[in-house]
């Protein structure tokens, strides 16, 4: 692929920047220093209290290709918005604040776009966990799709079929748009979405786009620091009307593509955030859809839980808070870093030092699952004592009639009233 030596077209950066001022000063100067030169880095600093305003405006003044725009807190979907208003590149890219790319992301990028003739193009990325760093790929191939093959995409770019993976990533940050692509759809977003703001852009711009590239670039770094990685003990009912919010609004536009399974995909991805955030006890009294995300043999035993992610620390807290067994060991291969968190996370291989009836693990996307279950029965974990999430035989509309049951009972509890 050639590399054009002369940029002649420009591409936006939109920054969108809140209480992040330990790490904004990295990610500016990684996008400053790209070998595509020719770009225009819009900072947007959504009202941070921290010291952010102030290095913003002074980057600013020590290069001319930088915007700023100082706006009242008013969330993610809010700064994309302010930020994509102002932009004029032809094409338009996102970076977190708190992320770095390397010096030829966009160079290759912009390459990738122009070759493919793509609306579109979709990366890869690498977790920063402290000292660890690792590469992640879309499970979409490699390649450039229109026509005929867009099905492809658009059948698994959700969910792939396997609860619960994604066929290409939700995140805009590792992708390149045009940018009329990009607008309709960034506008369109319902600025009440603070949860999957990236999938509610994401996905309705691929579904708008008559040629898609995916390559396999990592050099977009996510950075998953300590607030990232602790994540808070809300109750699932907190964030109901949130993802309500999301869910309508991910349906309005797939209702238009029933020719595609959208609709099953989007049940899926909703499904596997309620998992994950009530660390798989969607216990929907006053309903017909409760569903617990394991086999409830563990109930009064000693168990250990895999995995210290976001299902991993709501799952404790749920199992800490309902008393209903005992937790004998909680393990994880980034155990160290966890550590570093505060956590009492031990390595895998403490699993020989421990006793216990069921190792619960904590994991939605079936690779994961799969080779958690490979190396405790490398370490000689009996595979009757190892439960997986299971999926609910009939989950159709179930996400549909859980949202709506429970949107209603909180909106009761705001008002005061009796909740039926």
């Amino acid at each position: 692929m050639n590399i054009p030596k002369k940029p002649e077209e420009l591409i936006s950066v939109i920054v969108p920047i809140y209480m992040i001022e330990q790490y904004l000063g990295v990610c500016i100067e990684s996008i400053l220093n790209q070998t595509y030169t020719n770009l225009e880095i819009i900072l947007v600093e959504d009202g941070s209290k921290d010291l952010c305003p102030e290095i913003c405006d002074l980057y600013a003044k020590k290069d001319s290709r930088i915007k700023v725009i100082h706006k009242d807190n008013g969330g993610l979907v809010s700064a994309r918005k302010a930020g994509i208003q102002i932009a004029s590149g032809q094409y338009i890219g996102y970076v977190d604040g708190d992320d770095w790319i390397e010096k030829e992301f966009y160079e290759s990028m912009y390459c990738a776009i122009k070759a493919s003739e793509a609306d579109m193009v979709c990366a890869g990325y690498t977790r920063e966990l402290f000292d660890k760093s690792e590469q992640f790929l879309n499970i979409c191939s490699s390649g450039v799709y229109h026509d005929e093959n867009l099905k492809h995409i658009y059948d698994s770019m959700i969910s792939e079929g396997s609860f619960y993976r994604p066929g290409i990533y939700t995140y805009v940050w590792n992708k390149l748009f045009k940018r009329e692509l990009l607008y309709l759809v960034q506008m369109n977003v319902d600025n009440r979405i603070s949860i999957g703001e990236d999938a509610a852009v994401t996905y309705p711009a691929l579904l708008k786009c008559n040629r898609i590239c995916i390559t396999d670039n990592t050099a977009y770094h996510y950075r998953q620091h300590n607030s990232s990685m602790l994540k808070k003990n809300n109750l699932l009912s907190n964030e109901i009307l949130k993802l309500k919010y999301l869910y309508e609004y991910m349906e309005t536009w797939a209702e238009t593509e029933s020719s595609y399974r959208i609709s099953s995909q989007i049940e899926d991805f909703i499904l596997s955030i309620c998992m994950i955030r009530s660390g798989g006890q969607l216990d929907c009294s006053n309903t017909r859809c409760t569903y617990l995300a394991f086999d409830e043999k563990y109930i009064g035993k000693s168990v250990v839980v895999y995995s210290a992610g976001t299902f991993g620390q709501q799952l404790i807290h749920r199992l800490k808070e309902k008393g209903c067994c005992n937790i004998a060991g909680w393990l994880d291969d980034d155990y160290w870093e966890y550590r570093r968190c505060c956590l009492e996370v031990d390595p895998i291989e403490s699993i020989t030092t421990i006793t216990f009836d069921y190792v619960l693990i904590a994991a939605v996307d079936p690779s994961v699952t799969h080779e958690a279950v490979k190396r405790l029965l490398d370490l000689g974990v009996s595979g009757d004592k190892l439960l997986t999430v299971s999926v609910p035989k009939e989950k159709e509309g179930l996400i549909r009639r859980f949202l709506d049951v429970e949107a209603l009972k909180t909106e009761k509890k705001r008002m005061g009233g009796d909740i039926a």
